[in-house]
């Protein structure tokens, strides 16, 4: 493949439409830190496992203003379209990460959108 045809998919593939999956989680204060540390490995281990997933990142709360409201991690995770967002929610690995942050897990606060 050419660097010309290399540079045109990458260019094709972002401006394709993005819709993004964005999950803010608040853990048990019962939580320790391994507990904490397992879910965020098995998190960012669901791109290798779930090939709908186009995109994933992550991190902890940095933000001055203190409106978190005790929530402390933030994920993103990107789908090409409705129908991969669709067979991700029920995937084998997604569920078996579900049981993983369960037991840890005081609240959750998730909202998708289509990126403009």
């Amino acid at each position: 493949m050419t660097a010309m045809v290399q540079a045109e998919d990458k260019k094709a593939e972002e401006a394709a439409p993005k819709l993004r999956h964005v999950v803010i989680f608040k853990f048990k204060e019962s939580a320790k830190a391994e507990d904490i540390e397992k879910v965020e490995k098995a998190f960012a281990a669901l791109p290798k496992k779930i090939p709908v997933i186009k995109d994933y990142e992550w991190g902890t709360n940095n933000s001055p203003e203190m409106l978190d409201k005790g929530f402390t991690h933030c994920f993103l995770v990107t789908f090409a379209s409705e129908e991969d967002r669709a067979a991700y929610l029920p995937h084998p690995a997604h569920q078996k990460f579900v049981s993983i942050l369960r037991p840890h897990l005081e609240e959750a606060f998730v909202v998708d959108y289509w990126a403009k």
